[in-house]
């Protein structure tokens, strides 16, 4: 069994290097992985690979810049080619980005069966390019690898019952990651206040380009840190550069990007998560950290309804309001949410023994 496994974003290749391991560890089954080039940046160089002992990719293609359909459709072209060379069993693919669509298109198009980890997930807006993708992929997917009961549900009412699929809840992959890299978690450069502080994200295009939307935010992020706790906020150069050119002031330790392990260091300390992304959302979950979401949906509702987590899309008062009422406050997972780390096996063992049970 040979597994192609197409990748193109940074938390893609930290997903897959758990999965990549417990394949490994199986008999019968190879992996040749793919970098798209998707996230194409200094970071994605031989150190990060080596920091995190990820295997390096084996293919890579080097695509990145343009519109969605630009880069979706050089990357179906590259992508193709290298299945025909390849010749795989089956294609993997990760998540909702357009390395994954364009992944799972080209498997389609040569009948190649495609398996699709994290499917089911759904914010329900259609605006976001990520709901596209991951709608398309679940179509085309034959091994749908989903990470919670809810996955499973949204597929279910979509139909996946009365199709020829499995819809396996595995469990996360991320928590297999947030576990294994732990114990590596490394100090960002610069200073950082020792412990308690707001650790906040704000990348999402909803938010950075909105400008109501941003100013209402950077506001709030002003009075938090005056009034609450410091915030700290590893800030990416698009989003500084928006923040600039709306002639906004931002209040807060803004320190340069961080990478996965320094990440993991800062969520171990603070006090509190305030962010717009979706993974960070469970990361936070996972280090025990309550998260206030600055957004207007999620696809992970079980953390809403568990009480891990508040939306509060952009409103200054809401944001401000949850901060003071989350911060310091401790979660747990009594009902292991996301599969206690055990999903890259679970996937591994299928792949190599369709007939195994993943329950």
């Amino acid at each position: 069994m040979k597994v192609l496994t197409i990748i193109g974003a940074r938390p893609q290749f930290i997903k897959a290097s758990v999965v990549s391991k417990a394949i490994l560890d199986q008999p019968g089954i190879s992996e040749v992985i793919v970098h798209t080039g998707q996230h194409f940046d200094a970071n994605m160089s031989d150190i990060f690979f080596e920091q995190l002992s990820i295997p390096k990719p084996h293919v890579q293609l080097d695509i990145h810049g343009g519109s969605h359909g630009q880069m979706t459709g050089r990357m179906l072209m590259e992508i193709e080619g290298v299945m025909l060379n390849e010749r795989p069993d089956r294609v993997m693919v990760y998540g909702d980005t357009n390395s994954t669509l364009a992944g799972a298109l080209a498997a389609a198009k040569l009948n190649i069966p495609v398996a699709h980890i994290e499917a089911g997930l759904r914010s329900f807006n259609m605006r976001m390019p990520e709901e596209v993708n991951r709608i398309l992929t679940d179509q085309v997917s034959d091994i749908l690898f989903c990470p919670t009961e809810v996955a499973v549900d949204n597929l279910k009412q979509e139909g996946f019952a009365n199709k020829p699929v499995q819809m396996l809840n595995v469990g996360d992959v991320m928590q297999d990651s947030a576990m294994f890299f732990a114990q590596r978690a490394a100090q960002p450069m610069g200073k950082v206040h020792a412990e308690g502080f707001i650790l906040t994200t704000l990348h999402r295009a909803e938010n950075t380009d909105d400008p109501v939307r941003l100013t209402s935010i950077v506001k709030a992020l002003n009075e938090i840190n005056r009034s609450i706790a410091p915030v700290v906020l590893p800030l990416h150069p698009r989003t500084r550069g928006v923040v600039e050119r709306l002639g906004l002031q931002l209040d807060v330790q803004v320190i340069d990007p961080v990478g996965y392990l320094e990440m993991i260091w800062l969520l171990q300390r603070c006090g509190l998560v305030l962010t717009d992304s979706g993974g960070v959302q469970k990361e936070a979950f996972f280090f025990g950290k309550a998260c206030v979401t600055m957004r207007d949906q999620t696809e992970w509702v079980e953390l809403i309804n568990c009480g891990a987590n508040v939306l509060v899309g952009a409103e200054t008062d809401l944001i401000i309001d949850a901060a003071n009422r989350n911060h310091g406050r401790s979660v747990t997972d009594p009902h292991n949410l996301y599969g206690g780390g055990q999903a890259s096996s679970k996937i591994a063992s299928y792949l190599s023994s369709p007939s195994v049970s993943v329950g």
